[in-house]
């Protein structure tokens, strides 16, 4: 008697449909998951008072570079350009406080060596507040 073979087949394991499951739950995880994030910039915010107290404007330094390279310091001409002379100029004037707003004014001729020295010397010194003051103009040149 003749008896038939049956080829045996190994069994198929299609595992794109569990493949796209895993993936559909982790996007469903991933939106759903809130994350926490901590600040690492410290705000110190203001707080209210009852009493209205206002403090009195800080004191500004504002030191002018007219064309020539002449330094005028609040209004007070300085003896020359150099950095020991505007160094010692806004030293006296300022004192120990460095947080003083100090505004740069320069013409539009001005060389620019005397700008960079004033910037250098408040620099140098400390100044935390430098301002470079600007003309509103037609910009036509004149």
């Amino acid at each position: 008697m003749r008896l038939q073979t049956y080829n045996k087949e190994e069994p198929k394991v299609d595992l794109t449909s569990l493949i796209d499951v895993v993936f559909l739950l982790l996007i469903f995880f991933m939106v759903s998951t809130t994350f926490e994030r901590e600040s690492v910039l410290k705000v110190d915010l203001p707080e209210a008072s009852a009493v209205d107290e206002r403090e009195e404007l800080p004191e500004t330094l504002e030191l002018v570079i007219d064309d020539q390279g002449r330094m005028f310091l609040n209004n007070q001409r300085l003896l020359d350009s150099r950095a020991e002379t505007i160094r010692a100029a806004m030293e006296q004037l300022a004192g120990e406080r460095r947080d003083v707003p100090l505004i740069l004014r320069a013409d539009r001729q001005t060389p620019h060596h005397f700008v960079v020295t004033a910037m250098d010397v408040a620099a140098q010194i400390g100044f935390l507040n430098l301002s470079i003051a600007t003309d509103r103009s037609t910009g036509n040149g004149e």
